[in-house]
């Protein structure tokens, strides 16, 4: 009677990989989920989840996917050569798929959820260090008194645009900077949130007599669809000079 061989050591290693693989997917999302309800700062917090959360959840995905891929070859009863072919061809096929399903819904629809998010953390009041109270969001054009010229030059052209929260009853002032156009917004020919500025040229400089033009170059990441869009640049700031009184 022919004796079939085990597979035993094989099956058990494979699960309790697969095993590890979910858990330290699991450990990744949920430490960065921890670090991030430990910020207190919406600004901070905006940054972090701007910076990291596409990126953590990718890396957590890879990981859990991996396991799965051995989880699927731990019950392995029979094997030889044209097994072996078929198990190897048939995991990376699936795992490759079930990896690339989940890299489409981070790139394309997943934006939109960390977009809502992080208006809310953006224009959330700021409480005030000096009263505790929440502080006001300045217009664009109240802002402009505490902003320097690079700074006013930088939102001119777009490139990055401040926010300027002021305590009115003892004049604290808190400036955030923010990235003016790296963010993609929903493109109008396949409405996914993959519609980026490529490139900026200024077609008219302004002047301190005369508003300027701008030309945005958008173009969709997914689709490719292309558009330009012309913006009015503000007037530069006059310098004023005030003699001092000795």
């Amino acid at each position: 009677m022919e004796v079939l061989p085990s597979y035993d050591y094989w099956n058990n290693l494979a699960s309790n990989i697969a095993l590890a693989c979910w858990a330290l997917g699991l450990v990744i999302t949920l430490l960065y989920v921890a670090r991030l309800s430990l910020m207190s700062d919406n600004k901070a917090s905006y940054d972090f989840i701007n910076r990291n959360e596409i990126k953590v959840l990718w890396i957590s995905s890879v990981i859990m996917v991996l396991g799965a891929c051995f989880y699927a070859n731990s019950n392995i009863e029979v094997l030889d050569t044209l097994w072996i072919t078929v198990r190897i061809f048939m995991t990376f096929a699936m795992g490759v798929m079930v990896a690339l399903i989940v890299q489409n819904l981070l790139k394309f629809y997943y934006p939109f959820f960390i977009e809502k998010r992080l208006k809310v953390l953006r224009y959330k009041p700021r409480i005030s260090p000096k009263t505790g109270k929440p502080m006001k969001l300045l217009s664009e054009e109240e802002e402009d008194a505490y902003l320097d010229e690079g700074m006013q030059a930088e939102e001119n052209i777009f490139s990055t645009d401040y926010d300027v929260w002021k305590d009115e009853e003892t004049g604290y002032v808190k400036i955030e900077k923010y990235s003016g156009h790296l963010h993609a917004i929903q493109c109008p020919e396949c409405n996914y949130q993959t519609f980026k500025v490529q490139r900026e040229e200024i077609l008219k400089a302004p002047s301190p007599t005369e508003e300027g033009e701008l030309m945005k170059h958008y173009q969709c990441g997914y689709c490719g669809h292309k558009a330009r869009k012309t913006v009015v640049l503000k007037q530069q700031a006059k310098v004023e000079q005030s003699a001092a009184t000795v």
